[in-house]
């Protein structure tokens, strides 16, 4: 159902605000660089610090701006699976592909919990369901046994899974389970290039806010089998992937926006505050390295 290079959109700020005009930009500067959909509410979008009414004006505002020229992937996940599924309803509304529900965090559920959550989801929206799967940041892991019982049960609802578990054993173990068709996106820019190899169809990336041609190209050659063209964009790429989070994300990807883009601020919201001279530093670095500078 997707594919490719899809960035995870930042929230842009300005003065304490959503900057819809910047988002805009940002949004049809990702559509002319190559990406195959996009991601707004998600992880990198501040979504944990959004309202509401922000949240979906976010969601309505991408889905305005793209136009159908690709696919919206709504950030609907949240701890509560009530206010996921109230996300849920919104998007389906406003015209999203599907909704990125994040295994909920901070509550720390059980398999069992995880399974009665997307199974309530899946039962009560009409919204596909891409699983993201981020232990690092929700401390509970939505393993593959969970995941192959959910895409099972759930076949056209439960469609994709953003993974970043880091396990790239992963992969194998859900086209084992479910079989070739299930949608497997890597969550880790750092790791893409693996996980394409061991079947992942693509990349929910943070690296493609600030490179999004580069990103489409190099999943393009992934695509292609070209596995000399994959490892060289990989190379210009890789030190960005990680300068992306040499301080708290999405801190350094929107100094890099700032960097790269006119009038982009590179204002987060807090608990978050603007990276280090450190990071910057290493943003800076990555940056000329890429040949984005």
């Amino acid at each position: 159902m997707f594919s490719g290079s899809i960035p995870a959109l930042v929230t842009p700020f300005r003065d304490g605000t959503f900057d819809e005009a910047a988002f805009r930009r940002l949004v049809d500067w990702q559509i002319e660089g190559g990406s195959k959909a996009l991601v707004p509410c998600g992880t990198t979008g501040e979504a944990s610090t959004l309202s509401n009414a922000e949240h979906h004006r976010v969601i309505e505002i991408c889905i305005e701006q793209a136009a159908g020229r690709v696919p919206i992937i709504a950030g609907c996940g949240s701890n509560d699976t009530m206010n996921a599924l109230l996300h849920m309803q919104f998007s389906k509304k406003a015209g999203a592909a599907a909704g990125l529900c994040v295994a909920p965090y901070y509550n720390k559920p059980r398999q069992p919990g995880l399974i009665a959550h997307f199974s309530y989801l899946a039962e009560n929206s009409e919204l596909p369901i891409v699983l993201y799967n981020v232990p690092s940041r929700t401390v509970t892991d939505l393993e593959p046994e969970t995941t192959v019982e959910l895409a099972n049960k759930y076949p056209d609802k439960i469609v994709a899974i953003k993974d970043a578990s880091e396990d790239l054993s992963r992969v194998a173990d859900h086209r084992m389970g479910i079989g070739r068709d299930f949608c497997q996106l890597s969550g880790n820019d750092e790791l893409a290039l693996p996980f394409n190899a061991a079947g992942g169809k693509g990349c929910i990336s943070v690296t493609a806010n600030v490179a999004p041609a580069l990103c489409a190209q190099f999943q393009q050659a992934c695509a292609d089998n070209d596995l000399v063209e994959a490892r060289k964009l990989n190379d210009r790429l890789y030190p960005l992937h990680y300068a992306m989070f040499e301080d708290s994300s999405p801190a350094p990807v929107k100094y890099a926006l700032s960097r790269v883009m006119e009038g982009f601020t590179d204002e987060v919201r807090l608990p978050l505050t603007a990276c280090s001279e450190h990071a910057r530093k290493a943003v800076d670095a990555a940056l000329d390295h890429a040949g984005l500078l």
